[in-house]
Formats: structure tokens, C-alpha cells, sequence
């Protein structure tokens, strides 16, 4: 009888795949990668300043307080002016003005500023500037400082600007007189800075006349 054959031998199958295994090792792993990706709290304060640098949101060097000025600049025939903004308490249309007898000539009159009465001085008079008659563009200037009060006339509003004290020169030669008394200084763009507190402590421009209501 002949002998049955042997059948080869099977290889060896792979081994069943342990998904569970495989599970936690990607787990682990990608709980590796995303800690290495997540910034310190110290990092994101770091990139957040940087930000806020970038988009202007914090202050410069340049910007310390006590090495810049705010000033409210205006015209006065045809020439640029400018007063610190902590002596400014609004600005308004000049309306409803009211000459005031037996005063200097720069003394415009006086104006009912919802209910407060202010005096108006002509600074282009004051300064002795050339006349070009009132406009629908003059403004008033109300100045404060302490029970000081009242308003100085402008040709026009400018705008707002903050400047340098290192852009602000003595003065310049064409700057002489009654103009260059009541002088901070002069920008380089030839931008005059009038001396605010000098003009409301002086007593040749106060007005002191009450009027009866």
C-alpha cells in the first residue's frame, strides 16, 4: 500500500493586528506632539507684546509721558498756531456776539456759551496780524486754567497732534515782539506754540466787567 504524502508545511500567518496597541501608541504620541506645540504662558505674553508693538498698541519710547506735548492747532491769518491741550476746554462756533463797550480793541465782545458768559479776544489784534474780517469759519477757543476763563478767536481748526519736545525750538527770528513774549516755541515746520498759562494770568487781557443779567 503505498504511503499517503505529506503535506508541505504552511507558513506562519501574521500575527493578529492589536489595534488596541496601536490606539494608545497614537494616543501617546500625539499627546507628545501637540505638548511640544503648546506655548508657556510666559510665550504667549512674549508674542502677544510683540503683536500689540506691531499694531501700535503700545506706547514707544519716543511716546514716554513728560517728552511730548497734545496740542489743539489752529490758523491766524494764514499762519499756524498751536496751545496745549490741557488749557483747552472746548472749541466753538463763534455765534450771538456782543460788543463790549469801553474795552481794548482785541476784546472781540462777549458770547452766552449755553448759559456762561465768556469774553472773546481777537489774538490777531493782541499780536498785531493782518485783518481778514470775521468768517463762517471762525471758531472760539474756550481756554481754563483754575477760575480763569474765557475764549480767543480762530480762523480755523487744524486738528489735534502730538509733538515732540525735541522738535520745539526757542523761537525764530521772524518772532519778535508782543508775539514772541507769549511763546513756548517753534516746531520745525514752523508750527508757533503759544504760552497758554502766560495768556490766562495776564492781567492786560482779563476782562473783569460783569455783566448785568
Amino acid at each position: 500500500m503505498k504511503g499517503r504524502e505529506k503535506a508541505p508545511p504552511r507558513k506562519p500567518g501574521p500575527a493578529p493586528v492589536d489595534w488596541h496597541a496601536i490606539r494608545r501608541r497614537m494616543e501617546k504620541e500625539g499627546g507628545a506632539i501637540g505638548h511640544a506645540w503648546t506655548p508657556s504662558s510666559a510665550e504667549t505674553r512674549r508674542v502677544l507684546m510683540a503683536r500689540a508693538q506691531a499694531l501700535g498698541g503700545a506706547p514707544t519710547a519716543a511716546e514716554t509721558p513728560g517728552e511730548y506735548i497734545d496740542v489743539v492747532e489752529f490758523v491766524l491769518a494764514h499762519e499756524r498756531y498751536a496751545i496745549e491741550s490741557r488749557y483747552i476746554r472746548e472749541v466753538a462756533p463763534l455765534e450771538n456776539l456782543t460788543p463790549l463797550p469801553c474795552t481794548p480793541s482785541f476784546v472781540l465782545g462777549i458770547v452766552n456759551l449755553r448759559g456762561e458768559i465768556l469774553s472773546v479776544i481777537d489774538i490777531k489784534k493782541f499780536f498785531d496780524l493782518p485783518e481778514h474780517g470775521l468768517t463762517d469759519l471762525n471758531k472760539i477757543i474756550v481756554l481754563q486754567s483754575g477760575d480763569m476763563l474765557f475764549g480767543i478767536l480762530a480762523d480755523a481748526i487744524a486738528g489735534v497732534r502730538r509733538i515732540p519736545l525735541a522738535d520745539i525750538q526757542p523761537s525764530l527770528p521772524t518772532l519778535t515782539g508782543i508775539r514772541e513774549e507769549y511763546l513756548t516755541g517753534v516746531t520745525a515746520g514752523r508750527l508757533v506754540i503759544l504760552d497758554a498759562e502766560k495768556l490766562l494770568t495776564d492781567e492786560s487781557i482779563v476782562v473783569r466787567e460783569q455783566v448785568a443779567g
